[in-house]
């Protein structure tokens, strides 16, 4: 079932989203988002606001404008310690990733500018290897590459607007093995899929100094059907799947002041609709009974709000300084935890830095830290899990260079 794994992947996978945003959301695709806290959308100047606020795009120099970013993911190894007996216990494998990316910007076009961008906006991966916890989620790994092509236009040099189709494209990998815990039960899963949706922004500038937007990402319901390979008690079978998972909707609400000529602080509140996730329900064909597969499972999971401040001050005319900061929610209840998602809220400290060669070159280099609150889960001590997470955390380095001709 080579696209119904992509949807338990994305259903269930966190490392992108527990340990960057709430959910497996990866905000930052930039250097400079990286380098505040995601607090990039009022603010945004350079090719990176083709994704983060297209309506920007209009007010940028009228030239070409092409960035080319890098960003290093590490996710550290997440500690489960169960409440009922040490045999339970585990420790997830520690994670590491690179993700490109692409941005660009034309020139006026008769008021109007046409943006491209293609980013890794959800995704990565989580792997257990104690046995307890391989049992359901031996490895849960997705990638996700959205291209992303906008238009804006702007009224009377104050209010621009913005908009554009997004084609995501997600491949991943399912596997879970209770062999070790005595069990011939697993199932393996590989495939991909593409989808549609859109997204929408606008800017106002009611005065030079002062930004306002707000920009919206629509909500992508991931559709797959193919087949998958399971192992029930000894008896092997390839079986028809399907399997429907949102990727959900984000509203964000930014300002950004010019407080001096050279210091820029940006306040952003961004929604993530993760209540569009109700339950992960696989349909097999033909159906089998006691496919322990099969049940719907409950997820039943909250929107999310994010609170994030950015900052730029720029030190000389060359080099601009940027420091970041936010505090994310996660979606996940209690009663719903998995070792797929022990996701918990996070908070977000970053910085960064962008240098100006000349006058047609930048570079530019962030690193951010997200820090996961320890998540206890005793709902019920005879639910799989009943005890607590800690040690979550993920290290971003982002590294890029900035074009304009």
């Amino acid at each position: 079932m080579k696209k119904a794994i992509s949807v338990l992947a994305l259903a269930s996978i966190f490392t992108a989203g527990s340990a960057m945003a709430s959910g497996w959301r990866i905000p930052e695709q930039s250097v400079d988002s990286t380098a505040k806290a995601g607090a990039n959308i009022a603010s945004s100047t350079r090719a990176d606001t083709a994704y983060f606020n297209p309506a920007n795009m209009a007010w940028m120099e009228d030239t070409t404008h092409v960035e080319f970013d890098a960003t290093y993911i590490y996710l550290s190894p997440i500690e489960y310690e169960d409440a009922r007996t040490s045999a339970f216990d585990g420790e997830s494998e520690d994670e590491h990733f690179f993700l490109p990316e692409l941005f660009v910007v034309s020139p006026s076009l008769g008021g109007a500018r046409i943006g491209l961008a293609v980013v890794e906006p959800y995704g990565l991966s989580k792997r257990w290897k104690d046995p307890y916890q391989r049992a359901v989620a031996e490895e849960f790994s997705l990638a996700v590459i959205e291209v992303n092509p906008t238009v804006s236009y702007s009224f009377a040099n104050m209010v621009s607007i913005a908009a554009g189709p997004r084609m995501l494209y997600a491949d991943a990998t399912v596997k879970s093995d209770a062999s070790g815990l005595g069990m011939p039960l697993s199932r393996e899963m590989e495939g991909d899929t593409v989808e549609w949706g859109w997204n929408a922004a606008v800017a106002v500038k009611p005065m030079e100094k002062l930004n306002i937007s707000a920009t919206y990402r629509s909500n992508v319901d991931l559709e797959f059907e193919d087949d998958a390979k399971l192992n029930l008690l000894g008896t092997r079978v390839t079986l028809d799947a399907d399997v429907s998972i949102p990727a959900p909707a984000v509203f964000a609400l930014s300002a950004a002041y010019d407080v001096l000529d050279n210091l820029n602080v940006e306040l952003t509140w961004d929604v993530t609709f993760w209540s569009e996730y109700e339950t992960l329900d696989f349909n097999f064909s033909p159906a089998i009974p006691g496919n322990p597969f099969e049940p719907a499972q409950n997820r039943d999971w909250d929107d999310t709000n994010a609170f994030r401040i950015g900052v730029t001050y720029g030190v000389t005319k060359a080099l601009d300084l940027m420091v970041g900061f936010a505090y994310d929610e996660n979606p996940a209840p209690e009663e719903n935890i998995g070792f797929e998602l022990p996701d918990s809220d996070a908070w977000i400290y970053s910085i960064g830095a962008q240098y100006k060669l000349n006058e047609k070159m930048d570079i530019g280099i962030a690193m951010l830290y997200d820090y996961k609150e320890t998540r206890e889960v005793q709902v019920n001590p005879t639910d799989r899990i009943y005890g607590e997470f800690t040690d979550a955390s993920a290290l971003l380095v982002s590294v890029g260079l900035n074009y304009r001709f």
